[in-house]
């Protein structure tokens, strides 16, 4: 009779704390490593989520903030959104805008992936990927300046060097609404396709030269590889990367939106969205509860327009759903 694998009743049972314990000491440094970031998870991500009760209280501040009393009716904070005229205006600019800075920033992100990637000079790799990334970490009040300093009317670049060489008329960028959409687009893409690109290259790099080496054999061209190959193994990073914007869908960047136009009142048309909108009333107004509701309706429909859109991914190819 085999007993070798009896177990010992004069042996001490292993409790699931003592393993606990063994694995801590055994993977402390790993976890130190991880203290940072899973502080900086719960101190701005999940202890500001109690703050979501302002939405729903009349703020007293002799009371308290959270001492306040609730509201009646629960939803009234969140009627300003609505019954203002500007609430389709708002809505519009914000839900339209990250439509297409998603579907454009998609595009032009994988695009410059693919052709960084092209690049066989380790320095010149470097170079090109740092002059990518650095838009991203160019604040917007710089940007706006450098924008400023291409369409000011009296003195900006544009005007005085550029449409003058093509016998154009001097333009006042800041009062033509028309003109706004088409630059806060490129501006966009220029501070966030580079820093993109990066994480589509990083996917890029991980696909085995085996795959490349073989299609090379094969016959197959540079770009039937890039189609054939390289696009369908990103797509699980593409398509979370999707996800990942449309759950923001109903949130604006404050700073292209607010700094960049310089606030001009002319260009609210084209300029003004949740965000802005919500900041500008709170500064007129001053009701902190009104302002918690806006921030947490848009958390509600990103929650909900990232559910959806997972459920559509999940039923049509279940491997790159995101949950």
């Amino acid at each position: 009779m085999n007993t070798g694998s009896a177990i010992n009743p004069l042996m001490p049972r292993t409790t699931k704390t003592q393993v606990f314990l063994r694995n801590l000491r055994k993977h402390w440094s790993l976890l130190m490593l991880m203290v940072p970031g899973l502080l900086y998870l719960i101190i701005n991500n999940y202890l500001p989520i109690y703050g979501l009760t302002i939405a729903f209280r009349k703020i007293n501040y002799a009371k308290g903030v959270f001492q306040s009393d609730w509201i009646n009716p629960i939803w009234k904070n969140f009627k300003f959104l609505f019954k203002t005229r500007d609430a389709w205006i708002i809505t519009r600019n914000t839900l339209a805008y990250n439509a297409v800075f998603i579907v454009l920033g998609l595009i032009f992100s994988v695009s410059l992936a693919l052709m960084l990637n092209e690049i066989r000079s380790k320095r010149f790799a470097k170079l090109y990927q740092t002059s990518m990334i650095l838009p991203h970490l160019i604040s917007y009040v710089i940007v706006a300046y450098l924008v400023y300093a291409l369409l000011a009317t009296d003195n900006g670049f544009l005007n005085n060097s550029v449409l003058p060489v093509f016998g154009q008329e001097p333009v006042r960028w800041y009062a033509d609404v028309k003109k706004w959409p088409g630059i806060l687009i490129i501006v966009n893409l220029w501070k966030t396709a580079g820093y993109s690109s990066i994480v589509y290259l990083a996917s890029i790099a991980g696909i085995d030269t085996e795959f490349y080496e073989a299609a090379e054999i094969d016959g197959a061209s540079r770009m039937q590889q890039v189609r054939l190959i390289t696009l369908p193994l990103i797509t699980p990073t593409i398509i979370t990367m999707t996800l990942l914007s449309i759950g923001r869908i109903f949130y604006s960047d404050f700073g292209l939106f607010y700094q960049v136009p310089m606030d001009a009142g002319i260009l609210y048309n084209a300029t003004q969205t949740i965000d802005t909108y919500v900041y500008r009333g709170l500064l007129k107004l001053g009701d902190v509860a009104m302002s918690s509701a806006a921030g947490f309706y848009q958390s509600i429909v990103g929650f909900l327009l990232v559910f959806i859109a997972n459920a559509i991914t999940r039923r049509i190819n279940q491997e790159n759903a995101l949950f």
